[in-house]
């Protein structure tokens, strides 16, 4: 829900309130995947955790309101996204060092760091497919300038040995995905999360590992709503997504056995 608006912003709740972030009212708006995305990370307090393409700050702060004392850090190429998303740490009593840069010339300072976990939420699209979005921001969240390789090959450089990445894309984009991963990251495994029961999955989250040697996984999806089509007015979203989506619970990764 939207609280209040001011500057061409408004401020929305996540996770039943328990987090709130600033957000354009014309342009790129945050929903559901960067929450789906926070809650598949496996953090733990005191580890180190780097968002590319930070956006507003919508995947890494959900994911510190579900994991008390991580070090936080984002990087985020739009100058009114990266101020938005300081704004909207501090506003959430959290630190988090957020770096204006482009991926592919992250600042020194940052190149020297690693990190235990690594998450992004990639544009979806390839930029030249179709007509960009008349907001700027909106089209540059949506339209891919930087090739899904490089934001892995990226991702890879910045994690810790035995380190975590974890990426949401769109499914029909699976096989570039694991062909990028699977040669700079080990232990894939691939989650689809499908609407409803019957339709083909939308999105899927990657979990890789640095150094991982365990063999490829794909998991059965995760559906979001009940039933097969939408009845009636409100949302329909299943146990477990209203658990992630409202009371910031872990996503119910399946366990390998």
């Amino acid at each position: 829900m939207t609280a209040r608006s001011s500057e061409g912003l408004s401020q929305d709740a996540f996770l039943g309130g328990r987090l709130r972030l600033w957000q354009p009212v014309s342009g790129y708006r945050a929903g559901v995947d960067p929450v789906l995305l926070a809650a598949a990370v496996p953090a733990r307090t005191g580890e180190h955790v780097l968002d590319l393409g930070c956006g507003a700050g919508a995947a890494m702060l959900c994911l510190a309101a579900r994991v008390p004392g991580l070090v936080l850090a984002g990087v985020e190429r739009q100058a009114e996204y990266a101020a938005l998303a300081r704004r909207n740490a501090e506003d959430a009593g959290q630190q988090a060092e957020i770096d204006e840069a482009c991926l592919t010339r992250l600042p020194p300072a940052l190149t020297a760091r690693s990190f235990d976990h690594v998450i992004a939420n990639p544009p979806y699209f390839h930029a030249a497919a179709g007509a960009a979005a008349p907001d700027p921001g909106r089209a540059a969240a949506r339209g891919e300038e930087t090739p899904l390789a490089a934001w892995v090959e990226i991702a890879a450089r910045r994690l810790r040995p035995r380190g975590y990445l974890h990426l949401i894309q769109r499914a029909e984009r699976v096989p570039e995905l694991l062909s990028v991963a699977g040669a700079r990251l080990g232990s894939l495994e691939l989650l689809p999360l499908a609407a409803r029961d019957g339709r083909a999955p939308d999105l899927v989250i990657l979990r890789a590992r640095k150094g991982g040697k365990a063999p490829f996984r794909l998991h059965a999806p995760l559906i979001l709503h009940e039933g097969a089509v939408h009845l009636r007015d409100g949302d329909s979203y299943r146990p477990w997504a209203q658990a992630v989506l409202r009371d910031a619970a872990p996503l119910p990764w399946p366990q390998v056995r």
